[in-house]
């Protein structure tokens, strides 16, 4: 019944929360243009003239990158380009080393292979009479490696406490990533992790109620617009469905 109500916008709305990060990063850079240059040649020791280039890179590469994904023109180049902005803020951020942050990071990228995913199927539509089953093959492995790393973020909102609530939100929740990570009942299971996730978001990551002076405001708004790219792929994933590679489409079979 969701389904079917919002079919018409649920990819739209799905496409701007999986950009949302980088939007709102690009725009950071804009305005912290000499914070993060100095942060940048203070790590690095490289120089003005590079860490502007990287300031510079981020900016532009994000922003563009996003501008291209809502206006689904060169999709594919833009994805290519926010894997590469991905690749780049690892290292230079020396997120490689800091678990937590890989893993979303990584997230991240799963959410870019679901949307490099549906762009290939766009492109397939126009085709439609034609036989295209080995051409799909790609897509039905990133519609696989999306959700795999889409996964990830929920590892990173287990907490190994006593309490009776962080043991149920633990096994709920990891019933439902591996649910979506198998592909078996996956639109409902990754429509469950979106209301969940959603609501994690807005208690934990309720940047507005700090102060914008605040270090902490910077990192609940970061958290917050990561978590919302992550609720992007998982809309993807229930307006796309889980692909060839998934127990739903083998149950077809038997």
């Amino acid at each position: 019944q969701f389904l079917r109500v919002t079919k018409q916008y649920l990819p739209h709305v799905a496409r701007l929360c999986l950009i949302s990060t980088f939007l709102e990063d690009g725009i950071r850079m804009w305005f912290q243009w000499s914070e993060q240059r100095d942060y940048i040649d203070g790590t690095w020791n490289c120089g003005y003239f590079l860490a502007s280039i990287f300031v510079f890179i981020n900016l532009f590469g994000q922003l563009s990158g996003c501008i291209l994904v809502l206006s689904r023109n060169f999709v594919q180049y833009a994805c290519f380009g926010l894997f590469g902005i991905i690749a780049l803020q690892t290292i230079a951020y020396s997120i490689l080393w800091d678990l937590k942050f890989l893993m979303r990071n990584l997230a991240l990228g799963g959410g870019l292979l679901l949307l490099l995913a549906e762009s290939r199927s766009e492109g397939k539509s126009m085709f439609a009479g034609v036989p295209t089953m080995r051409e799909s093959s790609p897509k039905q492995y990133m519609q696989l490696g999306g959700r795999v790393l889409l996964v990830l973020m929920f590892m990173t909102l287990l907490h190994f406490d006593m309490n009776f609530f962080s043991i149920l939100q633990n096994i709920v929740g990891t019933a439902l990533i591996i649910l979506v990570a198998i592909g078996f009942k996956t639109k409902l299971a990754a429509l469950t992790l979106v209301i969940w996730l959603f609501g994690i978001n807005i208690y934990f990551n309720a940047f507005w109620t700090v102060p914008a002076y605040k270090p902490m405001h910077d990192f609940l708004k970061y958290d917050f617009f990561q978590t919302m790219s992550v609720i992007g792929g998982l809309l993807l994933v229930v307006a796309l469905g889980p692909g060839g590679v998934s127990m739903d489409e083998k149950k077809k079979e038997w």
